[in-house]
């Protein structure tokens, strides 16, 4: 085998071995190298905007023209006055000299206004694939640091104009422009001078530089910037505006943005040092190389090499050739910074995390689904205990499931992984007889109609945040009816606009809010709408008092006719009109039975029964 080749294999081994390395250091970051993120922003460019490509091409022509076109000129003047060229000529060279600058001033003018907002539109395009992403991504990696500080960085890398992704469409421009100059200048010159070493050693550093950079500071900042969303959505959220005021938090809230700033500031202190070295060793290597090309172009012009007035070319040429060639090596390691950026975001849009599902069989239409847990248990990531152990429970179709316990028992957790929001740790689901990892997911979903606990408002008008569709798939009609189900008629009345109302104000001024109550009233009527097989409601009327929530939760069984249905609570007041009653306790179901039955056995349910009982009781005379 030829001596190269081994060398090779060597160092290809080596590269795996350090990926490999890399893999197990961080799962979720690839660096997939400067050549591969050039090919992948350019099919990106091609997918998006493809005059962007001739735009490229467009500064590449036009760069050397207004950099060099004035130093032909000085040539010929200086020539004709010496009397080394025609100077009948002068004045129509002249003539075409200044016509082809105005000729190049304009396709400049015109690539630099395109070439913003078309670098814009491709960067905006990849953030709302980003979106998308972040939606589809099983529910589960929301609540995983680790895939959220992926996020982050991926978020950062289409966060501005001059970083990550449409920085470096930036680069490629700029580094195609300069190289452009740059070869045109070794064409005057007539020579690659040596001298450009101190360039190359600038480039180096610069690489070094920008990459620990990276790695000390902005990487280990990704945490930093969650941590510090979060602070300033509380601070600035209405929904926390009361709690921060009635409880004081003012002083509590500012010193954890005192302790976020203190390492923030700290870490800018290690970038500006880093920094700092750069920049001492770019003046030295500058100021060396520029004294050393001087003084060769005053030697070649002493010595006779060179003419008149090739020397005033060479002179008015020079700066422009420098800083291409500087531009070039600064652009190249500029590009690899970029690169390291658009890893970031290729890392987070290459994880697998389910947004890409979609194979499975879709769920069959059936006139009854019937529901299995298999010894299923669950761990939350990076949690010590199990939230579910070994839990075997058939929901038959048709029936009424009450699922209660106290909080922390199990019960949340126990309707994620019904709504496959969770896969088990151990065990299996089955749904009639078929394990539901074989059905697709986005299928499986619509046997769901589900009432969330904590029940987000979006800024559409009201039939849609009932109907969760777009507004040519509302029906406004049927969204009003069900908000009259679900005892929201009045509020619907005193909106200026009925269901067409928008809600919210942070799109529309006039956009109106709901209170607590409200909100969880229209999770039931979104539950309505929906018409699905299967109605889940995950303490959704925990914001009415116990009778209200008692004589709600009796409408909504009667309006949901032969549906199946899991209600969950702590609070019993769904279980009297229930088929049977899960009692869980501490991850486990401690307890199964009609309500009469587990009653009769006076366990864990009896007894939280009774504690709750006289407070029905209470509410009824209160009322009475």
């Amino acid at each position: 085998m030829p001596s190269w080749r081994w060398a090779k294999g060597i160092w290809i081994m080596k590269k795996g071995k350090k990926k490999e390395k890399e893999a197990e250091k961080n799962p979720l970051h690839v660096e997939y190298g400067v050549l591969s993120n050039i090919r992948y922003m350019l099919k990106n460019i091609v997918r998006v905007d493809s005059h962007v490509l001739l735009l490229f091409l467009l500064g590449a022509v036009c760069a050397p023209f207004s950099q060099y076109l004035w130093g032909f000129l000085s040539k010929i003047v200086v020539d004709s006055i010496t009397g080394q060229s025609a100077g009948e000529r002068l004045v129509w060279i002249i003539g075409v000299f200044c016509a082809a600058r105005l000729v190049t001033a304009l396709l400049q003018t015109f690539y630099y206004n395109d070439r913003w907002w078309r670098f814009i539109n491709i960067r905006m395009k990849m953030i709302q694939e980003k979106n998308l992403k972040i939606m589809r991504i099983d529910y589960e990696h929301l609540e995983d640091s680790d895939v959220m500080d992926c996020c982050q960085k991926a978020e950062r890398a289409v966060s501005n104009n001059n970083s990550g992704l449409e920085g470096m469409i930036h680069e490629m421009a700029d580094l195609l422009m300069n190289l452009s100059v740059a070869v045109a200048g070794f064409f005057i010159l007539g020579v690659a001078n040596p001298l450009l070493i101190t360039l190359v050693l600038d480039f180096w550093y610069f690489n070094r530089i920008s990459k620990a950079d990276k790695e000390q500071v902005w990487d280990k900042l990704s945490t930093w910037w969650r941590k510090q969303r979060y602070m300033d959505n509380t601070a600035t959220d209405f929904a926390s505006a009361k709690d921060i005021r009635m409880f004081g938090l003012t002083g509590w809230l500012l010193q954890k943005y005192r302790d976020l700033m203190a390492e923030r500031f700290e870490k800018q202190r290690t970038h500006e040092r880093i920094w700092q070295r750069h920049k001492l060793f770019t003046v030295n290597t500058l100021i060396l190389s520029q004294g050393l090309i001087y003084a060769w172009l005053i030697y070649s012009v002493v010595t006779g090499r060179m003419t008149l007035g090739s020397f005033t070319l060479y002179i008015a040429s020079y700066n422009a050739f420098a800083d291409a060639v500087w531009s070039v090596m600064r652009g190249g390691a500029n590009l690899i910074a970029r690169s390291r950026e658009v890893d970031d975001y290729r890392s987070f849009m290459d994880f697998d995390g389910g947004d890409e599902d979609v194979g499975g069989i879709p769920v069959p239409v059936s006139a009854d689904y019937e529901f299995t847990f298999r010894d299923v248990s669950f761990r939350y990531p990076k949690a010590e205990r199990y939230a579910l152990e070994h839990l075997d429970l058939t929901l038959k179709a048709g029936e009424r499931l009450a699922v209660v316990g106290l909080n922390g028992a199990g019960k949340s957790t126990f309707i994620k992984l019904l709504l496959r929001l969770y896969e088990p740790t151990e065990g299996e689901i089955f749904l009639n007889g078929v394990n539901v990892k074989a059905y697709n997911k986005h299928s499986y979903y619509k046997l769901f109609a589900p009432a969330f606990q904590t029940v987000e408002l979006f800024a559409f008008p009201l039939a849609e945040n009932v109907s969760m569709q777009p507004p040519e798939e509302t029906d406004c009609a049927k969204a009003e009816a069900r908000l009259r189900d679900a005892g929201l008629s009045e509020k619907v009345a005193e909106l200026p606009g009925g269901v067409n109302t928008q809600m919210l104000k942070v799109i529309y001024d006039d956009g109106v809010d709901l209170s607590g109550g409200e909100r969880q009233k229209l999770a039931l009527a979104r539950a309505l709408y929906k018409d699905a097989p299967i109605v889940v409601l995950d303490e959704p009327t925990a914001a009415l008092d116990a009778l209200a929530e008692s004589r709600l939760y009796e409408d909504f069984d009667r309006l949901i006719g032969g549906k199946s249905a899991v209600y969950i609570s702590h609070r019993l007041s769904s279980t009297r009109f229930c088929d049977r009653v899960a009692m869980f306790v501490d991850g486990k179901l401690a307890e199964l039975g009609t309500h009469d039955t587990l009653m009769e056995q006076d366990g864990k349910y009896a007894e939280m029964f009774r504690i709750q009982a006289q407070y029905y009781v209470e509410e009824v005379q209160n009322h009475a």
